[in-house]
């Protein structure tokens, strides 16, 4: 074991057992993105998309430590939910435009002009630092500027990780059919999904033509998607001490995933045709089929 990855075990509190999955699998990714990244010169911009609990974040920041500790090339993760819009801000949505925009999550609560700004300034040299937004959970608010990270640009790579990353608008006759109790009792007239819909077209999609490789963590199915986040939550909860206005308990977090169910089954079902490389997975996170990438038996 490199020391770099022991560190990394530490930080994620991972078991050993993680490694053996990283080397097998993101390690050949690794190899690919650095060589993109040298033959694209510019920095190389790569989607993560993952439902809720698939462990895109964590295999971001794996991503990330061994382009840095094993290539050589400078590498910062970004996560889509860092740039979620005040809880000010979608106050004033919800008041405006629709209540359910107070919930942050679904396309139309991210700052995506914020997000564009920090990936051009990541992109181009600078004497100061970048500053990276970071969002507090538990507060369900953009966390204080002293909580920010700093990163030195530009970087070759830069790793961008949405569970709604790769979404696409829809006709409008595809949304008029609610697929969940929450559509069907909360969202009568349809306006909630319609503007997410209308963001999609207008902010989101023009942001991934500027991304340059799309990896996907798929999970089974949508069912997971409760489970996994279920656990996030406890382990939110736990970091936290079970303090935090933004902490939800099963009930809340059963109406919550089902404002992510419409983008999340769209993106299962769609978006594995469309990435570079696809990584699926089981019930308990294990891969078990990869396409794009040339993975050693």
């Amino acid at each position: 074991m490199k020391p770099w990855q022991q560190e990394f075990l530490d930080t994620h509190r991972l078991q050993a057992s993680y490694l053996h999955t990283a080397e097998r699998y993101f390690e050949p990714l690794v190899r690919a993105l650095s060589t993109r990244q040298r033959q694209h010169g510019d920095p190389l911009k790569v989607a993560l998309n993952g439902s809720q609990g698939s462990g895109k974040s964590t295999l971001g920041d794996y991503l990330c430590a061994c382009l840095a500790e094993d290539f050589g090339l400078s590498a910062v993760a970004l996560s889509l939910d860092d740039f979620y819009l005040t809880y000010a801000e979608r106050a004033a949505l919800a008041e405006n435009v629709h209540p359910l925009l107070q919930t942050r999550g679904v396309p139309g609560t991210h700052d995506v002009a914020l997000l564009r700004n920090t990936l051009d300034a990541l992109s181009r040299p600078s004497e100061r630092p970048v500053r990276i937004p970071r969002f507090d959970k538990s507060r369900d608010d953009r966390a204080l500027p002293e909580a920010y990270s700093a990163c030195r640009a530009p970087v070759d790579v830069i790793i961008l990780e949405g569970w709604c990353l790769g979404a696409h608008s829809e006709a409008s006759s595809h949304l008029v059919k609610p697929i969940n109790a929450l559509e069907r009792d909360e969202d009568t007239s349809g306006l909630w999904r319609g503007y997410s819909n209308e963001q999609l077209r207008t902010c989101y999609e023009p942001l991934y033509d500027e991304l340059d490789f799309w990896v996907m963590l798929q999970a089974p199915d949508f069912d997971q998607v409760l489970r996994w986040r279920s656990e996030q939550e406890q382990k939110l909860c736990d970091a936290v001490g079970g303090q935090g206005a933004g902490l939800m308990d099963e009930s809340a977090l059963q109406r919550f995933v089902q404002h992510f169910e419409r983008y999340t089954r769209q993106c299962l079902q769609d978006l594995p045709e469309r990435v570079d490389v696809l990584f699926q997975m089981d019930e308990d996170r294990n891969i078990v089929a990869v396409r794009g990438l040339e993975i050693a038996g």
